[in-house]
Order: structure tokens, then C-alpha cells, then sequence
């Protein structure tokens, strides 16, 4: 197993319509140019949750099969665009007596700007052969 890990990718309107599909969330921030116009962000930005989903698909690459993921705290902190790449970057920062793994998750756009931050936790269990 590895201790940290990097993984990238470019965040599309496709991605932002298979999110409301899944998760029913369609606030007009996310679909509306004209909405979005009236807002801080100027245009429509992506549901956070998108890019926070790499660190769902970095911690299987990270900790590998059979890991399942505990907690997470999230900081969002700069808007995500449609169009940006997002590259987050997982690195186990402790590991305690219950082999539950401490991981710091940064992610990052193309422009090196910090978009969330946090930590996550997980555990792996063994998967038995069969």
C-alpha cells in the first residue's frame, strides 16, 4: 500500500447532470447561467459532492479493495467551475491502534488553488477468498 496518492479530473456538464439524476439536488446554481449571473460566483459551479467523489475513488486506490470509508470532514473553499480540473491528492497521515487510517484530502483546480480540504477515515477489512 502506498501512502499518498494523486488523481485528476476535468469536471464536465455531463457530470453535472448525471449528479442531479442521482442525488436530486437541481438548485438552479449549478444549471442557471442567468441564475448564476446574479450570484458571488458570476456562473454556474459544480456540486461540491462531484469533486469531493474523488476521494472516494483515490481511497480505493490508495487502501485498495475492501476498504470502506468512515468519515470525512469537508472544506469547501473555493468554487468548482464547469471545465476545471480538479486534482486531489490523499495522504495517510496516521494510522491508530484499530488500524483506522487518518487522511489528509486537498484538492486542487488546474490554477494550483485549494477548492476542498479536510480529512478522511477508513478501515480496511480483508476480503476472503472464496
Amino acid at each position: 500500500m502506498e501512502n499518498e496518492i494523486t488523481l485528476s479530473k476535468v469536471i464536465t456538464n455531463e457530470d453535472i447532470r448525471k449528479f442531479i439524476e442521482i442525488s436530486g439536488d437541481n438548485n438552479p446554481i449549478h444549471t442557471d447561467e442567468n441564475f448564476a449571473k446574479k450570484t458571488i460566483f458570476k456562473k454556474p459551479i459544480a456540486h461540491g459532492l462531484i469533486s469531493g467523489s474523488l476521494i472516494s475513488a483515490g481511497l480505493t486506490q490508495l487502501m485498495g479493495n475492501g476498504n470502506i470509508w468512515l468519515t470525512q470532514q469537508l472544506k469547501f473553499e473555493k468554487p468548482v467551475y464547469i471545465g476545471d480540473e480538479i486534482t486531489a491528492t490523499l495522504k495517510v497521515v496516521n494510522i491508530d491502534s484499530n488500524k483506522v487510517y487518518k487522511i489528509k484530502t486537498i484538492l486542487r483546480n488546474q490554477k494550483g488553488k485549494i477548492v476542498i480540504s479536510g480529512f478522511a477515515e477508513c478501515k480496511v477489512f480483508p476480503v476472503r477468498k472464496t
